[in-house]
């Protein structure tokens, strides 16, 4: 891996964004892209996408998306001795909640904060500990009344996001962060589009990201709605389950890419499998199927205006929604080439091909 892959995914995992409040990301996305395509344009929504049209008249419209929000959450309430009662954004397993720090992100500024926790001398004899659940979590910024929180400019609505440094593991082969879902997609098409720069595509490539997927794959559909895409790619990651078996499991870390062929809202047709198939074959890209208990952006782009075609272009990771994520770098260097390839290859004739299979 080369260092500046690892500071990309190191800046992009450091920003912080949850879903409604991406604006960080956003940010960072129009900053790196905008050299890199001919137009840059959001929707109304905050997705942000970058343009690159083709000179060829019937070139079709291609669509690359990754989602920018992480999970987190949204402050419900301030209890009259200060603390934050909160609304989770996403989903979060709840015995990961507790204990960790996290940033409270006011109109003025950024709080640190932490999330509660029972002492374990205080559950003796209670059954409490058995029954965790998210909205019990109180969160603590120290202040000592609701008085004092709002003077500080906590309100309702404040958004909470995990505070991680991303480190390198000892063998080099893995990083450990939070956000890669969907911090992956975002460093996916910014290193797609410097290696795209200056080539002629047969396609009109509509590359960028898109904001609340963990809430319900919100954003796809404004965004799929505004620029019409032939067909989507979604670049999403998905949980590993590799932990004590590979038999019988699926998402394995340096095992490839994942070619999802199905999840509960989304079967990949047949042409566009076939394609991806052809693609990393023809490219030796490793790669490994995937079927997921989760969806991705690429469930709501498929329904919408009058059906769009779409797939996914996955990695997986474990201990995702979590502070700490772990991944393989191999895995995302198969991804970046296989969304490079997708770019370079996907002509009026492929495409044709694709919907004749479908």
């Amino acid at each position: 891996m080369e260092e500046k892959t690892f500071q990309l995914i190191k800046e992009l995992t450091e920003l912080q964004g949850t879903s409604g409040s991406e604006r960080n990301v956003r940010n960072y996305m129009r900053e790196k892209m905008e050299p890199l395509v001919d137009s840059i344009e959001t929707d109304g929504l905050g997705g942000i996408f970058g343009i690159r049209e083709s000179k060829q008249e019937d070139a079709p419209r291609i669509m690359i998306a990754a989602h920018m929000d992480e999970v987190g959450f949204m402050v419900g309430q301030i209890t009259d001795n200060g603390m934050l009662k909160v609304v989770p954004l996403g989903g979060w397993n709840p015995y990961v909640v507790s204990a960790q720090r996290f940033t409270l992100q006011t109109r003025t500024q950024d709080i640190p904060v932490i999330s509660s926790s029972v002492p374990p001398h205080l559950l003796r004899g209670s059954s409490s500990k058995n029954d965790v659940k998210v909205e019990d979590i109180l969160f603590d910024a120290g202040f000592d009344s609701k008085k004092e929180a709002m003077e500080f400019g906590v309100v309702p609505g404040d958004t909470i996001v995990p505070d991680v440094e991303t480190i390198l593991t000892a063998n080099k082969k893995k990083i450990i962060s939070k956000a890669w879902d969907n911090r992956y997609g975002n460093a996916v098409l910014i290193e797609a589009l410097e290696a795209l720069k200056g080539e002629e595509l047969p396609n009109t490539l509509i590359a960028g990201t898109n904001v609340q997927e963990e809430v319900g794959l919100r954003g796809a559909k404004g965004a799929v709605h505004k620029f019409d895409p032939d067909l989507f790619f979604a670049v999403d990651c998905s949980p590993a389950n590799d932990l004590t078996t590979k038999k019988g499991t699926y998402g394995h870390l340096g095992e490839g890419f994942l070619l999802r062929i199905q999840d509960p809202g989304m079967i990949t047709l047949r042409g566009m499998r076939e394609f991806l198939l052809d693609t990393a074959s023809t490219h030796d890209i490793p790669y490994q199927f995937f079927v997921s208990k989760g969806g991705t952006d690429a469930g709501a782009a498929h329904v919408m205006n009058n059906g769009v075609p779409s797939a996914v272009i996955g990695v997986c990771a474990r201990y995702i929604h979590t502070h700490q994520t772990m991944f393989q770098i191999d895995d995302y260097e198969a991804a970046k080439e296989m969304v490079i390839q997708v770019a370079k290859t996907l002509d009026r004739s492929t495409y044709e091909t694709i919907m004749n299979n479908n």
